[in-house]
């Protein structure tokens, strides 16, 4: 019997020459000094650099994509060209047999594996993606075209691309573990049953804060022709919106509207809750934190909601008996968001907000509370309505509006060099995982003032100075809203 001998499987290094040496011989086209051209561009990270410019230039999702693909690049590029390049050794191609048409003007003299280029490429691409996904799929393109650009100058073999694309990717979703993506899901809640349906907002008073958000739009009259059969209201300088919402229960409404920060929010939730009434929320501030955790993103899904009699049951938190939805705070917080708030516009929030707190933090003074039975020296204490996440200076958001709980965080004060650590953690996006960040969950906080009366802030408001804050969940709230 004849034995036929099969041609062995090629090495990994053969089949990569391989391949290396097919696109070598492609033919010459035009396509060839643009992959230079890109090739080139990629250099330093200049590409990806000036796409992270203009994606910066628009708040929110965009800029978070920036700040989140920069910081991938960075790291994946320490990582490849300082250890991972020295740890494998892999010399680059020949590069005398490639084509003039496709030669660098200035050959590498580094290392070959994995792909510098490609790792970058990759890592600003992914981490683009986690933020922004439409971003993410007009960067996902250039990024390829940067990875087989350096197969197609010949300064790469194929597997050093793909190592460095996996690579760069790897670290972008790793970041995750720092700094969480925002959810695009709103938060947990329980669903109403005693939120009327009013069609054209019928049995329904709005006040509506002009003084909110944009200084040269009053949404007032915009409101008015999404709900025509609704009392909208302007408040004057001379009152508030308890002053409206509560003559407008004296008169007979049927349920109550609020347009306005966070608040005003607060303010309207407080009437609603003392006289069991439901609250549509439409957002007219500048953040509207609970509008957006609750899952209200516009006042046309607010309007909708009131039409339908689609609501919500959500949580609301109480200090010495006045209500909050969203935070309180004792301590340097309060002057720290207002810093933040000032200097987001040009830096960004995650930026402005480790400026904010170094300047604070630099000036502030401790304070000595005691915190559920135990005495502790803080800069900060956070009492959140819910579970806010991440941890530290700049919590964003509430996987649940339901869950029972206050949420108790403060920035300790009791160790060397706590501030700079606060900065730094922040800066770094690590806070929750920081030794100067203390948190637990309970469904009740007491808390004693050792440094005499102190001020208590709660959703954009202040409190009067005391020694004693009983902190307390026990209130539901009904929200419009279509889920």
């Amino acid at each position: 019997m004849r034995v036929v001998a099969s041609d062995p499987v090629p090495s990994p290094r053969l089949l990569d020459a391989r391949l290396q040496a097919r696109v070598r011989r492609l033919p010459t086209t035009r396509v060839d000094g643009w992959l230079r051209r890109l090739s080139e561009f990629a250099d330093h990270g200049k590409l990806w650099l000036v796409v992270g410019l203009l994606l910066g230039w628009k708040k929110g999702a965009p800029r978070r994509a920036a700040v989140r693909g920069l910081g991938s690049m960075a790291v994946s590029s320490a990582l490849v060209n300082v250890v991972l390049k020295r740890v494998f050794g892999r010399v680059r191609p020949d590069l005398d047999a490639v084509a003039s048409s496709r030669a660098l003007d200035r050959a590498p003299h580094t290392l070959s594996f994995p792909s510098g280029h490609s790792a970058s490429a990759a890592a600003f691409a992914t981490g683009v993606a986690l933020e922004s996904p439409w971003a993410g799929a007009l960067v996902a393109p250039v990024a390829l075209g940067v990875g087989y650009s350096r197969v197609h100058v010949g300064v790469h073999y194929p597997g050093d691309v793909v190592a460095g694309l996996a690579v760069g990717g790897a670290i972008a979703a790793a970041s995750q573990h720092w700094w969480r993506v925002r959810p695009t899901e709103p938060a947990r809640v329980r669903t109403a049953f005693d939120a009327p349906p009013l069609p054209g907002g019928e049995g329904m008073v709005i006040a509506v804060n002009p003084r909110s958000g944009r200084e040269d739009y009053d949404p007032a009259s915009d409101i008015a022709s999404l709900l025509p059969r609704a009392v909208v209201r302007d408040i004057t300088p001379q009152e508030s919106v308890t002053d409206v919402l509560q003559q407008a229960v004296r008169d007979g409404a049927r349920a109550l509207g609020v347009a306005g920060g966070d608040g005003s929010v607060a303010a309207a939730a407080a009437v609603a809750l003392e006289h069991r009434l439901p609250l549509a929320v439409l957002p007219a501030g500048t953040l509207n934190h609970f509008a957006r955790d609750v899952g209200v993103a516009t006042p046309v899904e607010a309007a909708a909601a009131v039409e339908a009699g689609d609501g919500v049951q959500v949580d609301v938190a109480t200090v010495n008996g006045t209500p909050f939805l969203n935070t309180a705070s004792i301590g340097s917080y309060p002057e720290m968001v207002r810093r933040r708030d000032r200097l987001s516009g040009r830096m960004g929030k995650w930026l402005a907000m480790t400026v904010a707190a170094g300047q604070v933090l630099r000036t502030g003074h401790p304070v000595r509370l005691v915190v559920d039975g135990r005495e502790v020296s803080v800069w900060i204490l956070f009492v959140g309505n819910g579970v806010y996440t991440p941890r530290g200076l700049s919590p964003a958001w509430r996987p649940s509006l339901a869950d029972g709980l206050l949420d108790v965080q403060y920035l300790r004060a009791d160790l060397r060099f706590g501030r700079s650590r606060a900065v730094l953690a922040t800066l770094l996006g690590a806070s929750e995982h920081s030794r100067s960040y203390a948190q637990f969950q309970v469904r009740e906080l007491r808390v004693q003032s050792r440094s005499g009366p102190l001020t208590v802030a709660y959703d954009g408001e202040t409190g009067a100075a005391q020694t004693e804050f009983v902190f307390t969940k026990r209130q539901q709230l009904t929200v419009y809203c279509s889920r």
